[in-house]
């Protein structure tokens, strides 16, 4: 097998970063090239199969080597980093045999990784630790979990003994911007079920994530001359405030956490003439998701009555669902899991997601989906971490999956 740490270190070396709001798919021309890399390592280690689809979807397929049923799996994760940080240009450093103190990633610009700000590194004390150079991010999110899948299917090439059923293979594209299986064909994938291995702590098992939707508000004033106001202006920007100050104080994301839902305005604009407010909103609870749209609207009625038709306008968009609605009629996915982490020396790590997942939306268009962490961390930012023995342990996971299906 190719050693781990240079197999993610080419990879984070393509710039795979992805474009929120692009009029194309996937959002960026970059992410083909990784993606037909990909494709060309698939084949070179014999997935004879492998192949890139118009929208950059990578497949293949390792066929069954048992004489007796067992359910077809899709490992999948993401190519594309987030745009939230420069994706380019990554220079990982390598720490060997960490020892638990600061990490200097920038002398020049004095950019420190210190177990003070992020205790989690202490978990890593004695580890090969990977963190970026202090001016990107590194690319854990999600090529870490690309390393794993392929890692597995290299090792079951190498080890014909070890018992296994068809596995599918998925890389996708465009996930950090919310699009990454838009276009993805479920049917002609040709998997019962499947798991994604994208991020998270190494042993976690996620599928109770958020249902979301997000909300636009338009705000129509009228603009008149101050000096002569009284009676007939109507600042846009006073009714945008007033709306937001007629949603519930303690449901905003900094008063949240656990299964708690919330409502986050994420950007507003405006003048006395016009104000635009964009929301994310979210809850575990479909019900609780459906009464803050609700909430809305009235909201924007009673401001309606108050100041005239037309002055508040909401729209509301579903984003994806909880997939835990699917998951529960095969639960198996889980309990399997469990096991196979606990092979591999770990307690499983079961929290509810508060975000979602390409395994959501796949889970609802009939692929169930629960996710696998990788072990990295700070994900999206220039102190983003993983480690060797992580991305092992990760690989080691999803091997006794597979062996545990085809006992």
């Amino acid at each position: 097998m190719a050693p781990v740490l240079d197999r993610f270190l080419k990879y984070v070396s393509f710039d795979t970063e992805s474009a929120p709001g692009a009029d194309c798919f996937p959002s960026t021309a970059k992410q083909k090239v990784f993606a037909q890399y990909l494709v060309e390592e698939l084949k070179g280690i014999g997935i004879a199969d492998a192949a890139m689809d118009e929208f950059g979807y990578v497949t293949g397929t390792l066929q069954s080597n048992v004489d007796f049923d067992v359910p077809v799996f899709g490992f999948i994760s993401h190519m594309d980093t987030s745009p939230d940080m420069p994706g380019n240009n990554i220079k990982p450093q390598v720490i060997k045999n960490y020892d638990g103190g600061d990490i200097v990633l920038n002398k020049e610009l004095g950019i420190v990784l210190s177990p003070k700000n992020f205790p989690k590194m202490l978990m890593y004390q004695g580890k090969d630790l990977i963190t970026t150079d202090g001016t990107t991010l590194l690319g854990a999110d999600n090529k870490a979990g690309i390393t794993a899948i392929v890692g597995m299917v290299e090792y079951l090439l190498e080890h014909p003994e070890v018992r296994h059923g068809t596995i599918k293979i998925g890389f996708t594209p465009d996930e950090e911007v919310g699009t990454g299986v838009d276009h993805f064909n479920v049917e002609k994938f040709g998997a019962q079920f499947a798991y994604t291995v994208d991020g998270g702590t190494i042993g976690s098992l996620e599928y109770d994530n958020f249902n979301a939707s997000s909300a636009k508000v338009h705000i129509n004033g009228q603009s008149v001359h101050p000096g002569s106001a009284k009676g007939k202006m109507v600042s846009a920007v006073l009714v945008a405030m007033e709306f937001q100050g007629m949603l519930p104080v303690f449901e905003n994301p900094a008063c949240t956490e656990g299964h708690e839902g919330f409502n986050h305005l994420n950007s507003m604009k405006g003048n006395v003439e016009k104000a635009d407010m964009s929301y994310i909103l979210r809850d575990h609870d479909a019900a609780k998701l459906q009464f803050k749209k609700d909430n809305m609207q009235d909201i924007a009625d009673y401001l309606n009555g108050k100041y005239g038709a037309g002055t508040v306008e909401v729209e509301i968009k579903d984003s994806y669902r909880n997939m835990l609605e699917k998951i529960k009629p095969h639960f198996h996915l889980i309990e399997t899991a469990r096991k196979a982490v606990r092979m591999a020396g770990l307690e499983p790590v079961e929290v509810p997601v508060r975000g979602g997942t390409d395994g959501a939306t796949l889970s609802w268009n009939g692929l169930p989906c629960p996710n696998l962490g990788t072990g990295g961390f700070n994900f999206h930012g220039v102190c983003e971490c993983t480690t060797v023995e992580r991305m092992d342990r990760c690989t080691e996971i999803v091997l006794n999956i597979i062996s545990l299906y085809a006992e």
